[in-house]
């Protein structure tokens, strides 16, 4: 009686190991297949991102759009996407990446903005019954932007744009565009210098305008500010040697 028992103990123990043995066969397909999945979506968002970086973004599109449908909800691979997109000026296209990345992170400001930019550029290219009904959306997003982060410049650019483009019976105003010139004087001076250099030139006001874009130049002296007064000059006042001597000034001043 005490063998057959050692039998069936020893019966027993061997099944229960060939058991686990057959387990393990029968998983270790299944896990390496996850494994080469992992890597090969890690590779293709490496490769993809070495593309994006090098300017090369019809390659990166293919590696990223790979990477993606094995990792669906990855930030950054949405946004090289969505990017790619806005590069070859293909709003309509870009909006369905930003608008994800705004469901997935919705405390990121930068996709907020991203979003409302690339929904403004399709409202701007569309027939205006359509881009009418994109505008509450493209506002919201801006406005969404700068709540999340206070100190947003581009989302308040952007709105001061739309209001002063908009016409009144649509939501157009000067106004609130002002409001928001002054709160980039705030955050950065240059940027509400330039910004309310821009309001005064978009209504024809050129002389106020110079006079911004001269205080812009005394506190930001880029290449920019300069910019924006030479062509006041040159395309707006009709003052081509003005603009001459203007740009003659800053090469001076940024000689090497």
């Amino acid at each position: 009686m005490k063998e057959l028992n050692k039998f069936y103990n020893s019966f027993n123990l061997y099944f229960i190991t060939f058991e686990a043995q057959i387990f393990e066969m029968r998983y270790i397909p299944l896990i390496l297949f996850l494994f080469s999945v992992s890597i090969l979506a890690q590779s293709s968002f490496e490769n993809g991102e070495k593309c994006y970086n090098s300017g090369k973004f019809d390659q990166a599109k293919s590696f990223l759009e790979t990477a993606l449908q094995q990792n669906p909800n990855d930030l950054k691979t949405l946004e090289y996407l969505g990017d790619i997109q806005c590069h070859y000026k293909k709003w309509e296209t870009a909006v369905p990446f930003y608008l994800k990345l705004t469901k997935l992170r919705p405390t990121n400001a930068e996709f907020f903005y991203k979003y409302g930019g690339a929904l403004g550029m399709q409202a701007k290219e569309a027939s205006k019954f359509k881009a009418l009904s994109l505008l509450d959306d493209v506002k919201v997003a801006f406005k969404k932007a700068i709540q999340l982060n206070p100190n947003h410049i581009g989302a308040r650019w952007a709105l001061l744009e739309i209001y002063i483009q908009l016409p009144g019976f649509v939501g157009g105003s000067e106004s609130k565009a002002k409001n928001y010139a002054e709160e980039l004087l705030k955050i950065s001076p240059v940027d509400g210098y330039l910004s309310k250099g821009h309001i005064e030139e978009y209504f024809k006001r050129y002389t106020v305008a110079e006079k911004f874009y001269l205080k812009a130049i005394e506190i930001g002296k880029s290449k920019t500010t300069y910019q924006k007064l030479a062509d006041l000059y040159k395309n707006k006042m009709a003052q081509p040697e003005k603009a001459k001597k203007l740009w003659a000034i800053y090469n001076e001043k940024n000689k090497s």
